[in-house]
């Protein structure tokens, strides 16, 4: 797999088994198929909780959301200690443009979950922003906060 855009993480648990590359998901506690997707979403992951202090037992992977009557999955849902959804997280491939319509998925789950923070990324390019779910406005963050300061920050 290629080099991603995150600080150093890892190491990763990869093994071949049944001829498929799979992955140690240490949120879900169990191996997962590893395709580039997937890879994305481990090293956010490890970013989340190495570096931005996000406790792991708030995180909830391919979280299932049902949009229009239909089931969905979320990526990544990160918790406030109350369970309130506080950061929605939309994972791409490397190879996969981040466009317009990876932020209307993003928001369609948003509008069931409600998390104030959202971020898309597909490794390389990432992309965080604060909702104002009231005012129904979208500001750009320039970096990722911390858990502590995204928990002050969604009453700020």
């Amino acid at each position: 797999m290629e080099p991603l855009n995150f600080p150093p993480t890892g190491p990763f648990d990869v093994q071949r088994r049944e001829g498929r590359l799979v992955i140690r998901d240490e949120v879900r506690r169990r191996y997962v198929r590893l395709t580039p997707e997937e890879w994305v979403r481990q090293h956010f992951l490890q970013y989340l909780t190495r570096e931005l202090a996000v406790p792991r037992g708030l995180v909830a992977v391919e979280q299932k959301v049902v949009v229009n009557d239909q089931p969905q999955r979320a990526d990544v849902v990160v918790y406030d200690r109350q369970g309130q959804p506080l950061l929605l997280v939309e994972c791409k491939a490397p190879g996969t443009a981040i466009r317009q319509a990876t932020f209307d998925q993003s928001a369609r789950y948003n509008a069931v979950l409600g998390a104030p923070f959202l971020v898309v990324t597909n490794g390389l390019d990432h992309y965080a922003c604060r909702i104002d779910l009231e005012a129904r406005t979208v500001g750009f963050l320039d970096d990722l906060p911390t858990y502590e300061v995204l928990l002050k920050a969604r009453t700020a």
